[in-house]
């Protein structure tokens, strides 16, 4: 394995975790913010909703600029725009202000996301093995510091752009010296596995289980990022400062699933892990759903965590090898419903809990996770089968590298 593809496997892990503390920053203190800006419960989930459909707006819009942009330069510049929105968030005194913030949020991130998990699926076909997990698992472990430091800002009741300025302090300059080094794959051979249409477009009919998929992946999660302080707070009777942990657990087990999902996936294969971690999160779900006091619910989220990890790195691997000719176009047309699920879990939750119940409303992502296990075979590897025995030869291709763009 050639040096430029370690050090574009490192410097691309560290976007990851970057993206993973940051987001961990916004979503853990979203009490914080509905109290800085007064904002009502019934306002709320209208904030909530409008960042995942600006970000879907910002996956299309990156669809069409990777036509004449190298994903590397979009990834390099969408991710300070992510910090310093993070940065406005907790900086703004009136609504107005907070709009702007989490609107240049949504549009960045969703350039972010799909450019970013671009890099990881070329990556993954120059290393000829699974790897996708492995960067997910990074962007976990900036999640946990993330959640960690919110922790801190709730326990000493720090101003919300004390919490955030040495965050972006850090990370901004950080990442913009980490890209230099990211590295642009070429595409495989077009019409080199099924899926590939007239020119190596991407057939939707093909794709729409992965998307479906990664919508129900994502009402979890959001459901988890979204609900789960409020849920620990409100409904469980637990701290101020408890209510930050769910997500801080839900990211360690995260963690541990994705360092070694991988090595699961060489092994046992795609299908087999999708369908464990299916499994695993519905039982989250239950749990939290039942729980009788804080700590039980803490007992789901870490289900919850070990068993949603796998589903979204997978599936887009699984649409890297589907459509390898247009990898970059099934990404950023996948990516969409990353915010879909965030649009529709986030919003669901609210409103069930407000009208029923929000114990009843956990029931739903449940039974909309299981659904999974109907698509499960569309994880199963074509020709190139990424386990046991099955690899292909790691490629000296290494594709263009982000230095000289």
């Amino acid at each position: 394995m050639t040096d430029v593809l370690r050090r574009g496997r490192a410097s691309l892990a560290f976007g990851f975790f970057a993206q993973g503390a940051t987001f961990a920053l916004l979503v853990t203190r979203i009490p914080a913010i509905q109290d800085r800006y007064g904002i009502s419960d019934a306002l709320l989930p209208v904030f909530l909703a409008a960042v995942p459909i600006l970000a879907g707006v910002g996956s299309v819009t990156t669809e069409q600029l990777v036509k004449r942009i190298r994903p590397s330069r979009l990834l390099r510049w969408s991710q300070p725009l992510v910090l310093l929105a993070l940065l406005g968030a907790g900086a703004g005194g009136r609504i107005a202000e907070l709009a702007v913030a989490l609107g240049a949020f949504g549009l960045a991130v969703g350039a972010l996301d799909a450019s970013m998990n671009m890099l990881g699926v070329s990556l993954q076909r120059s290393y000829g093995r699974s790897i996708m997990l492995s960067f997910h698992a990074a962007y976990s472990l900036g999640g946990i510091l993330g959640a960690s430091l919110a922790w801190v800002g709730a326990h000493w009741h720090l101003a919300l752009w004390v919490s955030y300025l040495p965050v972006v302090a850090v990370l901004l300059p950080a990442t913009l010296v980490g890209s230099r080094w990211y590295v642009d794959g070429e595409p495989a051979s077009v019409g080199q596995e099924r899926g590939q249409g007239q020119g190596g477009g991407v057939v939707f009919r093909l794709l729409l289980p992965l998307c479906l998929v990664m919508t129900f992946a994502y009402i979890g999660d959001s459901t988890v990022s979204n609900w789960s302080a409020k849920y620990l707070k409100d409904v469980l009777g637990s701290s101020e400062q408890l209510a930050t942990v769910p997500y801080n657990v839900y990211m360690v087990t995260t963690l541990l699933g994705r360092a070694i999902g991988d090595f699961g996936v060489r092994r046992f294969g795609a299908v087999a892990v999708v369908r464990l971690g299916t499994l695993v999160a519905a039982g989250g779900f239950a749990v939290v759903a039942s729980a009788s006091g804080a700590w039980v619910g803490m007992l789901g989220f870490t289900l919850l965590g070990l068993g949603l990890c796998v589903l979204v790195p997978q599936t887009f691997a699984a649409a890297g090898r589907l459509f390898p000719g247009a990898s970059d176009a099934a990404v950023a047309r996948l990516n969409i419903f990353n915010y879909v699920g965030f649009l529709v879990g986030s919003p669901l939750v609210g409103a069930l809990g407000d009208a029923w119940s929000y114990r009843g409303a956990m029931l739903v992502p449940m039974v909309l996770v299981l659904v999974t296990l109907v698509y499960a075979r569309s994880f199963a590897a074509q020709p190139d089968r990424y386990g046991g025995g099955h690899e292909r030869p790691r490629t000296a291709d290494v594709g263009r590298g982000s230095n000289g763009l």
